[in-house]
């Protein structure tokens, strides 16, 4: 199956698309007072900070601001420990870098009806209007904590690891009377094309 190629899961009718999304995901968060500093050495590393409840992209990834001076970067998945290793010697004067490939599972959703199926497990308001692309927020849904950001064509979500099998299975049956269709893993490259800043 091509990137492009889809099959459909729930009838010829789909409403929402679902793809896992291997990266290598890092929190940066800055020292006190030293946010500034952080977010030169990260523009210039190709990852442009966003504002509290934003997300953003660059050549380094996905960049997600859903706690004060504190982001995370999802990146193309590398040798294990090489990102990590590179962003320590790039700004380990200013952030801890904290590694959490293995602690967070991506997914994401697109389709006419991604939104409409989040809301029935989210405790946030989705609405465009409210939430609209660009956006991120981190939330609990289907008593999981879920940290989304809303894409150009769709949605991004990170999950414990420890419980992305009870969430995906969650989204699956919740997706299911809309039309699932399964898509080949969503990359990291090409979502970052889709984010806004």
């Amino acid at each position: 199956m091509s990137a492009g190629e889809s099959h459909s899961i729930g009838g010829e009718d789909v409403g929402v698309y679902l793809a896992d999304c291997a990266a290598d995901i890092l929190e940066l968060a800055a020292f006190r007072g030293q946010a500034a500093a952080l977010a030169v050495l990260a523009a210039q590393h190709g990852a442009p900070l966003p504002t509290f409840g934003h997300v953003a992209s660059g050549t380094a990834g996905i960049i997600l601001a859903v706690r004060p001076a504190r982001w995370l970067l999802l990146a193309p998945p590398a040798q294990p420990g090489a990102l990590s290793r590179s962003w320590q010697e790039s700004c380990g004067q200013c952030a801890a870098v904290i590694e959490l490939s293995a602690a967070l599972t991506a997914f994401h959703l697109r389709g006419a009806a991604t939104r409409e199926l989040l809301k029935r497990g989210c405790r946030i308001d989705l609405d465009p209007a409210r939430f609209p692309a660009g956006s991120a927020a981190s939330t609990i849904i289907a008593q999981v904590s879920v940290t989304l950001a809303a894409l150009a064509s769709g949605v991004l979500l990170l999950a414990p690891s420890s419980t992305s099998r009870h969430f995906r299975e969650w989204l699956t049956a919740t997706a299911l009377p809309f039309g699932l269709g399964a898509r080949a893993n969503a990359s990291v490259a090409l979502l970052s094309g889709e984010s806004m800043s």
